[in-house]
């Protein structure tokens, strides 16, 4: 078991080499990222800058100061009528699945989302991918469609779920 999360904090390009660690395995061995080669720390700190700009990066460091999950919203399409939607993405190590670290993680990027004023966020998984489709749900997403065969990595085609969570309520 992964030593107890010490803090969430937003994420610095001083983070970016902890952030690819975690990040590679879910480019290099498996279809969760439709990325085709994992980004360096060089490429993930360029990443944190942009996304930071506009929207939430946190990181979870256990009791002794290491980065073991991250998660954060980004552009749901460039169109200046999506600016209120994020599109969400977490990521864990390995020690820190199953600790519920990911679900106080989530949250807090859900908080940090509604005080920036997002109305929606929209998750996209790779199908099948039970974990995390389990995980959404359980934070309040429902799956709102799925875009069969649009991603291929591995010679293999793959299907693209959507779940979405209201984040606000409009008045």
């Amino acid at each position: 078991m992964v030593p107890s999360v010490l803090v969430i904090r937003p994420a610095t390009t001083s983070d970016a080499a902890s952030i690819a660690v975690i990040y590679r395995p879910f480019v290099a061995d498996g279809a969760i990222s439709f990325e085709l080669e994992p980004p360096d720390s060089d490429a993930m700190a360029a990443r944190i800058v942009k996304v930071t700009a506009t929207h939430p990066w946190l990181v979870a460091e256990n009791a002794i100061g290491e980065v073991i999950g991250y998660a954060y919203g980004t552009t749901f399409r460039s169109r200046e009528a999506y600016r209120l939607t994020a599109e969400t993405a977490i990521y864990l190590a390995p020690a820190a699945r199953g600790t519920g670290m990911a679900d106080r993680l989530g949250n807090t990027l859900h908080e940090e989302l509604r005080s920036r004023g997002f109305h929606t966020a929209v998750a996209v998984i790779t199908l099948p991918n039970p974990p995390s489709v389990a995980y959404h749900e359980r934070l309040g997403y429902r799956k709102v469609g799925i875009l069969p065969e649009v991603g291929r990595k591995f010679d293999t085609w793959h299907d693209m779920g959507l779940w979405t969570l209201q984040l606000t309520i409009d008045a």
